[in-house]
């Protein structure tokens, strides 16, 4: 695994060569670049290069100079494809990371050969007390400083039952990633967003996945997310809540390697 920082000086790491397809992971709101690490599976079985980035303004990454908005983080994203040298990916996003992945794939179809939502959503603009509560998190993030929040907040992404080290792995990264200002702007980012009148513009081919068991994002966002893209399969994983990826990699990986294996 090598890691680099393109232009801007992102903070990413690729596992695979340079000369396969690209595989583009953005993380969710609360995580890093790392919450990927048992992906790296899909480089070596699926014949693809995994990158995964710390997003402007998370963890190893520099703070952008504004509030970016979902769509400037999507840019991002698009520049980084490009300075890595490809003219398109298959942008794996989880969570948030699959709002701003939606965004990409709207604002740049031409770069998005594939698009995997994971424990995704529409945006939390939606309603008004979705958008509210989830302002109100970067005001917690404030008051209680990064380690508490992470450990108010890792038990509620993970499923009963879910293996300590996974949930300990989940509050590290979640405590080591996020910081003001830019956990803020990015929780504005999803409040701001509601996609639901948007996904007939999603034209890639697209995989929904998500845990049975997420309390964060329910089963039915994902629904919302399948049913109004064109293109998309939905894919269920068990024993699994908002970061499947992370809880049950195995069959995470399985889900999405059958559905590389249709592109």
């Amino acid at each position: 695994m090598t890691v680099g920082v393109p232009a801007e000086k992102l903070f990413y790491w690729s596992h695979g060569s340079d000369n396969q397809p690209l595989l583009l992971c953005l993380h969710g709101i609360g995580s890093c670049a790392d919450a990927f690490l048992d992906q790296r599976t899909l480089a070596d079985e699926a014949g693809y290069r995994l990158v995964a980035w710390d997003a402007p303004g998370y963890r190893y990454s520099p703070d952008p100079s504004d509030a970016p908005g979902l769509s400037g983080w999507a840019d991002s994203a698009a520049e980084l494809i490009r300075e890595l040298g490809y003219s398109q990916a298959i942008v794996l996003g989880v969570s948030w990371g699959g709002v701003t992945a939606t965004r990409l794939a709207m604002r740049h179809p031409e770069l998005v050969a594939g698009l995997i939502l994971a424990d995704s959503s529409v945006g939390s603009g939606t309603t008004i007390s979705q958008a509210k509560l989830m302002r109100g998190r970067a005001s917690v993030l404030e008051e209680k400083g990064a380690t508490a929040f992470a450990q108010e907040r890792s038990h509620l992404l993970v499923a009963p039952g879910t293996a300590v080290d996974v949930l300990n792995r989940v509050e590290k990264l979640f405590a080591e990633s996020i910081r003001m200002p830019a956990y803020g702007w990015a929780c504005d980012s999803m409040a701001e967003t509601d996609h639901s009148d948007m996904l007939e513009n999603v034209k890639a081919p697209t995989l929904v996945v998500y845990g049975a068991q997420d309390i964060v994002t329910p089963p039915e966002a994902s629904r919302v997310l399948a049913n109004g893209i064109s293109r998309s399969v939905l894919k269920e994983i068990n024993a699994a809540g908002h970061l499947a990826n992370q809880e049950q990699p195995a069959a995470f990986n399985e889900s999405v390697i059958s559905f590389l294996n249709l592109l």
